[in-house]
């Protein structure tokens, strides 16, 4: 049991790690070749916090543990609604801008009832995956359109200015991938074991302590967003986050391995990943805001969830 805290300990933080050496070193080689600010927005940073999970869900996949790879996906939509949101707006209330009212909310909610309906009515097979990215790279074409970015964060990057520095940030890209994959099998296997010693389902483990392991990046992108007034930016961070969470890395995933969900993913913790954005919608239509008092109560439903566990 020891071994496999340890193995999931180990496998969170060189996924972290992995994760912010990976959008670091990939948007400095962007700016290196003069990618367009856009493109590096919207695939690096928008979608470079869910890097982690996708790996992890990839591996649990292949490794036959796809309780742990749908959990994983799950259990992080769920965080980062309940848990990061919560906590960031407790902090400092959010406003919402009257794009994400309109269209960015509403798409989350699509696209969260589309997962809902294929895990009911479907099966997540390859021809779901191919759906599935195929959605990703029309989801990625429309913010293109909108033009959205994340220009602070890409400005912040430093720029290369040398060949021998343009091959080291490569270096460093590499081996980013590299402690993602690693860290990915370490934590599979320490979420095994852990399962198989309290005799737990292994998509508990994926929906806990995995899913809030995974969801770090995007609390501490939240928090950064807040200690700059950029909060709108933590919004748009979570639902880019959920969004290539169903569409990136279940459609990535099923192109590779038919996933079957368990029967209490999908009548409980789905049911929940589908509520949670349609219980905040009606508040951010009404209030132009997510509020502390809505904070406290996303909190407060999410240490529910996690006590109903443990």
């Amino acid at each position: 049991m020891w071994i496999g805290l340890i193995q999931l300990v180990i496998g969170l933080i060189v996924l972290i790690l992995g994760g912010e050496f990976l959008i670091q070193s990939s948007v400095k080689l962007a700016r290196y070749f003069k990618v367009d600010p856009i493109v590096i927005g919207l695939t690096i940073i928008s979608f470079g916090t869910s890097f982690p999970e996708l790996v992890v869900s990839l591996n649990a996949a292949l490794s036959g543990h796809p309780d742990i790879s749908l959990g994983n996906v799950v259990g992080s939509n769920i965080a980062n609604l309940a848990l990061v949101l919560g906590v960031a707006s407790v902090i400092k209330p959010i406003s919402v801008s009257l794009d994400t009212q309109r269209i960015d909310w509403p798409l989350l909610i699509f696209i969260t009832i589309v997962f809902l309906l294929t895990a009911w009515f479907w099966e997540f097979s390859l021809y779901a995956g191919v759906v599935y990215v195929l959605l990703l790279l029309a989801y990625n074409f429309f913010m293109m359109r909108r033009g959205k970015l994340t220009a602070d964060e890409v400005e912040e990057v430093q720029v290369i200015d040398s060949k021998g520095q343009m091959i080291r940030t490569a270096l460093i890209l590499i081996l980013s991938f590299i402690a993602l994959i690693f860290g990915s099998d370490v934590l599979v296997d320490g979420a095994v074991a852990i399962a198989q010693f309290w005799d737990v389902e292994e998509s508990v483990i994926a929906v806990t302590i995995i899913a809030f392991g995974t969801s770090v990046p995007e609390l501490a992108t939240s928090l950064i967003a807040i200690r700059r007034g950029e909060l709108g930016l933590g919004v748009g961070n979570l639902i880019g986050s959920n969004i290539f969470n169903v569409l990136g890395i279940v459609g990535i995933t099923s192109l590779f391995e038919t996933l079957v969900i368990n029967d209490h993913l999908l009548n409980f913790d789905l049911w929940l990943c589908s509520v949670l954005p349609v219980f905040i919608f009606p508040f951010i239509i009404i209030q132009k805001s997510i509020s502390r008092g809505l904070g406290f109560i996303l909190l407060a439903s999410y240490l529910g969830y996690i006590l109903y566990f443990f």
